[in-house]
């Protein structure tokens, strides 16, 4: 146990710690957040437009005319569609910020310049044709979407280096003091921007020479599709989720972390799920951010609403029972810091085993579950991850009852794997109590 503790406090802590603080990481990290309240709003219009209710379609339909589902899904076009769009600003917004240049401009170039290394041409198919052709003069949004994302990520980021590089450099238009701030900012940024705007400019004109014809299908071929297969395989989905549930096993949030380079990919596919639902297809991908979400942390990383029961139900030590009653609210929401911290799991050699490996025996038994069939994959909608289980599985496998099922089974499974180890820890507080206690009554004859 000591050796397992030396090795996280001095080994796996200093390195995650460098990790966690890497200002490009956490710019991802919280540029990419910023989409997701614009995402969890559409998936509210998205739910309603395929509740699975007998019905329910010719009932909207006689009240609202036949192109009712279009006109309901509108706002899901709106916020899913403008992803990469929204990731541009946010991610370079965040990392300007770290450099202490100014981030609203450092944002607005980032933007202008993911728009230039975008074609503006969509498929088109006229009228008694068997094969689309591609119209100039029109921004693609599916390029503004998940399918941009990495473009958008890597733009974001070159092009806050080359901002704050220029201005730190003081390589700047400096105007007199009586001019008002705002219009002087405006003339700061003129060098930076177009330094940065030139080279993608220059970097699009080279590109359109070769076999690739875009940014977004080099970045799509070189970087997209290797990335795309490491977080849609098992084996590379089990060791993010050790990863993560290593780091809070350290006192690091994990998830922040491990999901500033995964999360890109999750979202990407669940976007993909929901493009194929909304057309009626085959979804295709098992994992995508709710599948982690809502299938796997029930009760937050590490599955813990389970040890949360058992600490409410069979504690036998007054503090394991006292946390239970004080975790269980927020663990309901996926909350587990009171746990993680409390109890506690982080930097305890007994509890950080089941804390591992629960997530991942959850991982390939839901997985077997939907690569079978026998549970619907997430439908690409972004139910929060703060939503309540049975809830959750229901409205992210896209209103199947199968979903809220596995996540019974699951809790039923973590509750298995934490029980025996709960137990011993669980006894040890209780003879620690009794020991106090004894101690306390023995002083009190002595007196």
């Amino acid at each position: 146990m000591s050796k397992l503790n030396d090795f996280l406090e001095y080994r796996v802590m200093p390195a995650a710690g460098r990790i966690a603080a890497q200002r490009h990481l956490q710019a991802l990290r919280d540029g990419i957040i910023l989409t997701m309240p614009l995402i969890i709003v559409g998936s509210l219009f998205l739910i309603l437009g395929y509740l699975p209710i007998p019905g329910y379609a010719d009932f909207m339909a006689g009240i609202f005319g036949d192109a009712w589902l279009t006109k309901l899904t509108y706002p899901v076009g709106a916020t899913f569609d403008i992803m990469a769009l929204i990731a541009a600003f946010g991610i370079a917004y965040r990392l300007a910020e770290k450099y202490n240049v100014d981030a609203l401009t450092a944002g607005a170039i980032s933007v202008a310049a993911f728009l230039l290394a975008t074609p503006y041409q969509v498929p088109f198919t006229p009228e008694g044709a068997s094969k689309a052709v591609m119209v100039g003069g029109a921004i693609p949004s599916a390029l503004m979407g998940s399918k941009g994302l990495f473009v958008a990520m890597l733009i974001a980021m070159l092009s806050t280096e080359i901002y704050r590089f220029i201005i730190q450099k003081n390589i700047i238009i400096k105007m007199p003091d009586g001019v008002p701030p705002a219009v002087a900012k405006s003339f700061v940024a003129l060098i930076p921007g177009f330094a940065v705007i030139a080279l993608i400019w220059i970097l699009r004109l080279i590109v359109e020479q070769t076999s690739f014809e875009s940014l977004h299908n080099i970045v799509g071929e070189l970087l997209g599709k290797p990335l795309g297969i490491l977080g849609g395989s098992l084996i590379g989905s089990l060791f993010a989720v050790f990863l993560i549930q290593l780091l809070w096993s350290c006192g690091l949030h994990g998830a922040s972390i491990v999901g500033g380079v995964m999360g890109p990919i999750w979202l990407s596919a669940m976007d993909a799920n929901r493009v194929a639902f909304q057309a009626d297809q085959t979804l295709p991908n098992i994992f995508t951010q709710q599948f982690f979400d809502i299938f796997i942390y029930i009760g937050g990383s590490g599955a813990t609403l389970a040890l949360v029961i058992a600490m409410v139900l069979r504690s036998r030590s007054r503090q394991m029972k006292q946390l239970g009653g004080l975790a269980i609210g927020p663990g309901l929401f996926n909350i587990n810091e009171p746990i993680t911290f409390g109890m506690p799991i982080v930097m305890n050699p007994l509890m950080i085993v089941p804390f591992i490996l629960t997530p991942m025996v959850m991982v390939i038994v839901t997985y077997i579950a939907m690569r079978t069939g026998l549970v619907a994959k997430p439908a690409g909608i972004a139910v929060p991850w703060t939503m309540p289980p049975i809830i959750g599985g229901y409205l992210a496998a896209g209103g199947k009852i199968s979903g809220a099922v596995l996540q019974l089974i699951n809790f039923a499974l973590a509750f298995g794997i934490y029980y025996p180890f709960f137990r011993i820890w669980d006894n040890q507080k209780y003879a620690e109590e009794q020991g106090a206690l004894d101690i306390t009554a023995a002083k009190k004859l002595q007196a």
